[in-house]
Parts: structure tokens; sequence; C-alpha cells
């Protein structure tokens, strides 16, 4: 879908604009979704660097900017460009949520303000962890160059990471880690679940470099 914004993109205009507003988002959901994540599993008090709620309100605002600029282009510039533009209306939806997801994190640091220890669960956290920050990392370069085969890579791990995360979640609504407390096993099941949104956000952001804007969000179509 995007690999016509390089064709578009010859000079400065509203669209232009827009897309790189959108990859502004993303770059600032990374540094909230690290912030929170230290808060959350590195440290025993509920402190964070900036201000992540602020920062949140910041993305909000450029959501309403994308959204701004896209109908304004479209309008002068009629339907040329409409599926790049709808496109980047898609995917500043699921920046916006990426956001939202980590203000959850950052109440989940203040409800357990002592360093989150996962028991038997840790080892998947930690993976869980790690997929998320090389997908982020893998999107907003796939954002800046278009890279098809980072946007295939970062598609085809998303329902083996949401299986992890589900299987966290479903063991402590049943059996449980009994060596957890109950504060610790709420927050580990909660922590797993938004690990697995926001997954799966950044999944729908990357799926638009290879799929038509009809399929923006799906496994891509096998042909």
């Amino acid at each position: 879908m995007f690999e016509k914004f390089k064709e578009l993109f010859g000079s400065e205009n509203l669209l232009d604009s827009a897309f790189k507003t959108t990859l502004t988002m993303v770059e600032f959901d990374y540094e909230m979704f690290d912030a929170a994540r230290k808060t959350l599993r590195e440290s025993h008090t509920d402190e964070l660097p900036f201000d992540v709620r602020k920062t949140d309100r910041k993305i909000n605002k450029y959501e309403r900017e994308v959204r701004r600029q896209v109908m304004t282009h479209l309008t002068i510039a009629g339907t040329q460009n409409l599926a790049p533009g709808l496109a980047l209306i898609s995917i500043v939806i699921d920046v916006e949520r990426i956001g939202d997801y980590t203000k959850n994190m950052v109440d989940l640091a203040k409800m357990h303000p002592k360093r989150l220890h996962g028991g038997k669960y840790e080892q998947t956290l930690q993976e869980l962890e790690a997929v998320n920050k090389e997908v982020f990392t893998k999107v907003i370069h796939i954002l800046r160059t278009q890279d098809k085969k980072a946007a295939h890579e970062v598609m085809q791990i998303e329902e083996e990471t949401a299986k992890k995360a589900e299987s966290v979640v479903k063991d402590l609504t049943q059996d449980g880690d009994k060596s957890l407390s109950t504060s610790d096993a709420v927050t580990v099941c909660m922590y797993a679940r938004y690990l697995k949104r926001i997954n799966a956000h950044l999944t729908n952001i990357a799926s638009s470099t290879v799929n038509p804007f009809p399929r923006i969000g799906f496994r891509e179509k096998k042909k």
C-alpha cells in the first residue's frame, strides 16, 4: 500500500506531512512503552522518566492532525491519493490504541509499585517483551523504508505471540502460580494481555505495507 508514497511524495504536501506525523506518533509510542515496561518490571517505584499521559495527549492531538491533513489533501487533490490517505487514517487508530495500552501499563505500575516478577511465567513475559521491542523497531523501520520483507516477518510472528500471551492468561485464570500473590497474579495476567494487544496493533500497522486497503489489519491473502 505505502510503496505509492515514494511516487506521490516528490514534493512536500499535506499527505506527506500526515505520513511523517504518523511516524512520529509510533516513535512516541515506543518511548512510552519502554518507559512503562522499565517502571513496572525493573523498578521498585512508580516513577517514570517523563509524563506518559502528557505524551499520550500529544499522540491524540497528532491523530486529529493526521485526519485533518488527509481530509484537506483529498478535498484539494481529489481521489488520486485516496488509498494511501485512507490507509493513514486506519493506522493512526492503531497507533492511538497502542498509546492507550501503554497508559494501562503505567496504571499497573502505579497500582503495583514494587518490581513485578512473573513467577513461573517470567520467561514467557521476557519473550513477549523482547518480541514487542523488536517489532516496534521493525515497524518504525518499515514506515521509513517500506521494507516489505520486514513487514512479512512482523505479520508471521503475531499469531505465535498472541498464543504465548493467552497461555499466561488462561493458566492464571485456572490453576495459576501459587507462589504469586493475588496482586502479582492479577498484574501479570493484565500485563500479558496488554503485551498481546500492543503487538496486534503493531502488526496491523506493518500490514499496511503489504496489504491493499481492505485487508489492512488482516493476514496476507494467500495466492
